[in-house]
């Protein structure tokens, strides 16, 4: 049973393992160790955090998976609150700033992003940043050996961070 604590920007669950990393199993399914993991952290910043990207990388990322969240944004169906006035003045909402233009927008500068990261990268790129897949899992899914996941992403949040002129 895994125990939940949670605190500040972290949930962090404990979990039992039922094997050692040798690979034999603990007496009668007996966990032998646990483990505490942050369900709250990505990918990308669990790479951050154990020095495998940059923060350059990292910033670059995070403003991919922006880009992406606000263009998958379900549509509006609901009262708005936002909406201009009536009337003949122009007071207000500026037309790029309605919901739909947003989405538009942020799927234009995701497409554009994954575009300048190039068609070999943006496999990896999307499904680590976006997906929040683990590096293991998306290594598995674009039959990549062990290991290799992760200088690939790098290379790709390179051209990514390239792109957004990311010092």
């Amino acid at each position: 049973m895994a125990t939940v604590r949670a605190r500040r920007n972290r949930l962090l669950v404990e979990q039992p393992l039922k094997e050692e990393r040798s690979g034999r199993k603990a007496g009668r399914g007996r966990a032998v160790r646990s483990v505490t993991v942050n369900l709250a952290e990505s990918p990308l910043g669990w790479l951050l955090s154990r020095g495998h990207v940059t923060a350059r990388q990292f910033a670059a990322g995070e403003q991919l998976r922006l880009d992406w969240e606000k263009a998958n944004l379900p549509p509006v169906v609901t009262l708005r609150w936002d909406a201009p006035p009536l009337g003949k003045q122009k007071r207000g909402a500026h037309e790029e700033a309605t919901p739909t233009m947003r989405v538009l927008a942020a799927r234009r500068r995701f497409e554009a992003a994954t575009n300048a990261v190039g068609p070999g990268l943006r496999d990896i790129l999307w499904r680590v940043v976006c997906a929040g897949e683990g590096m293991r899992e998306a290594e598995t899914a674009l039959g990549w050996p062990a290991r290799a996941g992760k200088l690939v992403l790098a290379m790709a949040l390179d051209r990514l961070a390239d792109h957004y002129r990311m010092r």
